[in-house]
């Protein structure tokens, strides 16, 4: 078995196997099993759980992120002295992460189904791993929502942000099951293109909606006639 070969199937069975159980829940023996190697060759070509962890997003994030940040540049370029809109910066991001060509057709839903992980499970050392290896692009695509919401402080736009991921990670991760529940109820067949064409006015609708704590209060004793 060629070495790039054993690297990829014990990559592809970790991926699909911490989407599935989490990264707590699933050892390197269940990885092994699945992947067909023994323990000896996970222990050479990643020597931890943890570095195996990373390697994983890595094969997502390192062409990601190259593919972003042309998509950045490109953006940047049309837009000349103006900043660009929220519906284009949110459309770089998107965009970015459809066009990537990918090892099978679950390949977006099974990294946002991580990255999910990576917020809700107590994983500290992938935290510090993606904030040293891809802090320049991530940095620069926060760089240019700010630039799109001047309208909104700091924490507002810490809260929208976290909305906005959750909301992509759901819908993302779920797609599969979405579309055959559309299918199922209307008939109606959708791509994941199609989705993200969907996601991205509703995401760029939430940043910029009307904060109600800033709204005035509604006098409950007011009747209208």
């Amino acid at each position: 078995m060629a070495q790039s070969d054993t690297v990829d199937r014990i990559l592809d069975a970790a991926e699909e196997l911490f989407a599935e159980r989490g990264f707590s829940e699933t050892s390197l023996r269940m990885i092994t099993s699945k992947a067909k190697v023994n323990l000896a060759a996970v222990n050479y070509h990643f020597g931890s759980k943890n570095a195996l962890i990373h390697a994983v997003f890595a094969r997502f994030l390192t062409p990601f992120s190259a593919t972003l940040e042309q998509a950045f540049d490109e953006l940047e370029e049309r837009c000349g002295d103006q900043p660009p809109t929220l519906n284009e910066t949110l459309w770089a991001l998107t965009e970015s992460s459809i066009r990537m060509p990918q090892r099978n057709e679950k390949g977006i839903a099974i990294f946002m189904r991580l990255l999910g992980l990576a917020y809700t499970q107590s994983q500290g050392h992938l935290r510090k791993f993606l904030e040293q290896e891809y802090s320049e692009p991530f940095s620069r695509f926060m760089r240019l929502l700010k630039q799109a919401t001047p309208q909104l402080s700091a924490v507002d736009r810490y809260w929208r942000i976290q909305f906005m991921l959750g909301a992509t990670a759901f819908t993302m991760s779920s797609s599969d099951a979405l579309r055959d529940i559309l299918q199922n109820k209307t008939g109606v067949e959708t791509s994941v293109q199609e989705i993200a064409l969907r996601l991205v006015p509703f995401l760029a609708a939430g940043m910029q909606a009307e904060n109600p704590m800033l709204m005035p209060p509604v006098d409950s004793k007011i009747s209208v006639a």
